[in-house]
């Protein structure tokens, strides 16, 4: 099996920093995991009127509503196969806060058909998001967030982009720091600023067979529609 990031990035993938490349080209057949903790500097959200689309997201791990400064984080990504025989990466990532911890959870494949990475949100995979990556000048992973599609049973929609909370990630290496570092903005055309966080964090690998990932980590229920 070969990473599904390799696999959106192609041969860009080979502009990654080695330490990116290292992070983000395990597949299922490495057998292994990678768990990183650190801190996020700042968690923010947006004004009192997203409140309820943060508390709804919340209640699936998708995004949450509390905010702080100087937050321990961890983040749990497996490879496995899925199911539907789809090589998949979980990002489960845990927010420490003070009042209660959060969680905001993705597992994530790569869609031939679509040509791009497909991000799987919360625990029941009903939001399917296009995620289109490249590589920037200094050897970071920058993602952003595209078309998204909601699925429950028979239902399935598009939802209108101007509905729909936009996401830019970047992720790289700090030499001088000797860690990783994260900057996430979600944004909506209509009501503005949603949700973000930013900090870093060190991440170590473990042998991890696929047997041995953590149901927790795993989604309630896997979706096959793209």
């Amino acid at each position: 099996m070969t990473s599904i990031y390799r696999k959106a990035l192609g041969a860009d993938f080979e502009r990654l920093h080695p330490k990116l490349q290292w992070r983000f080209g395990f597949s299922s057949i490495d057998e292994t995991c990678q768990i990183g903790t650190g801190v996020m500097d700042e968690v923010w959200r947006g004004p009192w009127w997203t409140l309820p689309f943060l508390l709804l997201g919340s209640t699936r791990r998708v995004l949450f509503p509390s905010r702080g400064r100087r937050v321990p984080f961890t983040i749990a990504n497996y490879a496995y196969v899925d199911r539907f025989g789809r090589e998949t990466v979980t990002w489960a990532r845990r927010f420490d806060f003070a009042r209660r911890p959060r969680a905001f959870d993705a597992t994530m494949i790569y869609s031939k058909r679509r040509d791009t990475i497909v991000d799987y949100l919360g625990t029941h995979q009903h939001l399917a998001v296009d995620l289109h990556c490249w590589v920037d000048d200094e050897g970071a992973m920058c993602i952003r967030s595209g078309e998204q599609r909601f699925y429950e049973g028979p239902v399935a929609f598009r939802f209108p982009l101007m509905f729909s909370g936009v996401a830019n990630v970047r992720e790289w290496w700090d030499e001088a720091a000797a860690c990783f570092r994260i900057e996430v903005h979600v944004a909506n055309k209509l009501v503005g600023p949603l949700f973000g966080y930013r900090g870093s964090f060190t991440v170590k690998e473990h042998p991890c067979p696929v047997a041995d990932v953590p149901a927790d980590v795993l989604p309630v229920r896997e979706e096959h529609r793209e």
